[in-house]
């Protein structure tokens, strides 16, 4: 009798149905997770020295971090950038004082975040497209990296 009940084609379509709810939530919650990518530059600027132009990917926040290795200190910003409009920027500078930069610019030379303890060597605007490391350390040639990470 327990075998007939099964067995009747409304019982195998109901749980034809709960099979396939139960696969569709199964689907809708999963999660694609991806490898980032990152673009590693490395810098020796002398006083008043520019690095080359660095290239955001655009239409997406990219993560900032920089260094100085010889004049040391740290400072990072998320970053967008809208492709031949602007950049703009949200993070944290370097410390003595450590504080909160941001900002949107296309403008040469506009200060994005220090990444030295003395407020001298700082990631820039170099156009609405690019950004730069620059360097006013007065005490010779400054060194470090920029990653990238998106």
């Amino acid at each position: 009798m327990l075998m007939q009940k099964f067995s009747r084609p409304g019982v195998i379509l109901l749980a034809t149905v709960v099979a396939i709810i139960t696969s569709m939530v199964v689907a809708n919650a999963t999660q694609s997770i991806t490898t980032p990518n990152a673009a590693f530059i490395s810098y020796s600027l002398a006083a008043g020295a520019n690095s080359a132009a660095i290239t955001p990917v655009t239409n997406r926040s990219v993560l900032v971090m920089g260094c100085c290795t010889t004049s040391v200190g740290v400072g990072q910003v998320s970053l967008l950038r809208i492709a031949s409009s602007f950049i703009e920027w949200a993070g944290l500078e370097s410390f003595s004082p450590a504080t909160i930069t941001s900002g949107s610019s296309s403008a040469l030379g506009t200060h994005i975040v220090y990444i030295n303890s003395s407020h001298q060597v700082d990631i820039q605007v170099a156009s609405a497209d690019t950004i730069r490391v620059h360097s006013s350390y007065p005490g010779g040639t400054v060194a470090g990296n920029v990653t990238l990470v998106w």
